[in-house]
């Protein structure tokens, strides 16, 4: 199976010059993909293709300083090697300010193409790479994880962001409530400030003038105007954790807001309107609470217009490995330590507990991981296994790093796939827009088995 990191599209027009130089290539070990125009290549071209540009200054046609200045407005960042036959310096200047990644002249030799555009590569491999640990990072890209479960949650949020709707988030302490709350923020593109706040962490008698604000004289020691967490966020986000410590008496002033989005500053006789979108979490059944009295029954249907329940990770431990390995790469980089491989059974042994604290919990342990205080105590089964066992913590050891990470989000999306089509290869292939055979490659690669995806 070819890697498209190690794909080149190459645009001459002369054919004796094509064909060497793509002999000289895939000498090299790149796939070429030869073009005689630029109009030609553009079509293989898309946003964040994965290979490089290999192309000839002077074409029929759209030239190849046109070609590059054209796709460097899509993306600045993909590597193009000129090739020209007429020696202009000028020519290799302007290249080169317009961003080529090299310039080659004619006659060259194979070696100096093989080794611009492996370098090339590498470049490109390392941008995509640094691509998507920024998408992991932001947006929906924070919801990490390729369960079933996760892929839910991204949906609604991808489909709740924009809306602007207030919002409920139900789930577990730990579970990553305030993440989603960030990734609905980023969603809705407002570019107003995300603003938390811990309502079971103020004090009672200072948490009106902390939401609302406060005007001067509004209470002892107020000598000039409080700016509110609702005003401060303007068109952005109020997340409010914890709602259902927030006091009974602040929840009747809570519901008005809502309801009429606007409010005043405490003292204040001036109605302020409500830009922001609020955002609402809760580690405990609210209905139940509001059942018993703890809690406004009528602020909580209020909230309850568009809720988001967050699964426990126990509920989702096929994401383990994959939440594991960006903890552990984020405790590299802030610890400047290494970060140690784990053996399969180790990751058994993970997946099997409990987690009461959820992914709280789990980043800690990625922590104590890089820092060498994790207990190890099952890495002996996985050095006294059989080598290639299951066990084997060299042999079967998922890889801590952005390798794994990709290979667990790669099986993640074909499980999905092979689950939605139960079990159909070729209607898997479709939905994830690959040949059959590249699919299959894949399944066979991860050892993924098709026929256990399939209806009874």
């Amino acid at each position: 199976m070819s890697d498209p990191l190690r794909t080149v599209v190459l645009i001459e027009d002369d054919p004796g010059v094509q064909l060497a130089a793509a002999q000289a290539l895939q000498i090299g070990g790149f796939q070429v993909l030869p073009c005689d125009s630029a109009e030609q290549a553009q079509a293989l071209l898309k946003p964040d293709f994965p290979g490089v540009v290999v192309c000839d200054v002077r074409l029929p046609g759209k030239d190849g300083l046109t070609l590059l200045r054209e796709l460097h407005r899509t993306d600045p960042d993909l590597p193009v090697t000129l090739v020209t036959g007429h020696g202009d310096v000028a020519m290799a200047v302007e290249a080169m300010r317009e961003g080529a990644w090299d310039f080659i002249e004619k006659p060259f030799a194979s070696e100096r193409l093989i080794d611009v555009t492996r370098r090339a590569a590498i470049q490109r491999q390392l941008v995509l790479e640094n691509r998507r640990l920024k998408a992991a990072l932001s947006g929906t890209g924070r919801l990490i994880g390729a369960s079933p479960a996760m892929e839910r949650i991204r949906t609604l949020v991808a489909n709740l962001g924009p809306t602007g709707v207030d919002v409920l988030i139900e789930g577990e302490t730990g579970a990553g409530k305030e993440v989603v709350a960030q990734a609905l923020h980023e969603a809705s593109g407002a570019s107003g400030p995300f603003v938390a706040i811990n309502c079971g962490a103020l004090p009672e008698a200072v948490f009106e003038s902390e939401i609302f604000g406060a005007e001067p004289g509004a209470y002892t020691g107020a000598t000039k105007r409080r700016i509110g967490k609702l005003e401060h966020a303007r068109d952005g986000t109020v997340f409010l954790d914890e709602i259902e410590s927030m006091p009974l008496a602040l929840q009747v002033k809570l519901l008005r807001v809502l309801q009429e989005r606007s409010f005043e500053r405490l003292g204040g006789n001036t109605v302020l309107p409500l830009q922001a979108r609020v955002i609402a979490a809760t580690k405990v059944d609210l209905k139940a609470l509001a059942d018993r009295g703890g809690f406004r029954a009528d602020l909580y249907y209020r909230l309850n217009v568009a809720t988001l329940a967050l699964p426990p990770l126990r509920e989702r431990r096929e994401d383990i490995p994959l939440l594991l390995t960006h903890f552990a790469e984020l405790a590299g980089l802030r610890f400047r330590r290494p970060v140690p491989r784990w053996g399969a059974a180790q990751m058994a042994a993970w997946q099997a507990r409990d987690w009461s604290g959820n992914v709280r919990e789990l980043r800690h342990l990625a922590d104590r991981w890089v820092l060498g205080l994790e207990d190890t105590a099952t890495e002996a089964a996985d050095r006294d296994a059989p080598a290639g066992a299951p066990g084997d913590g060299t042999a079967a050891a998922p890889r801590a790093g952005l390798e794994a990470q990709l290979e667990a989000f790669e099986r993640g999306l074909i499980e999905a796939a092979l689950r939605e089509s139960q079990g159909s290869v070729s209607a898997a292939a479709a939905t994830l827009d690959l040949p059959r055979k590249t699919l299959s490659d894949r399944i066979r690669r991860l050892g993924l088995d098709a026929e256990r995806f399939r209806l009874s």
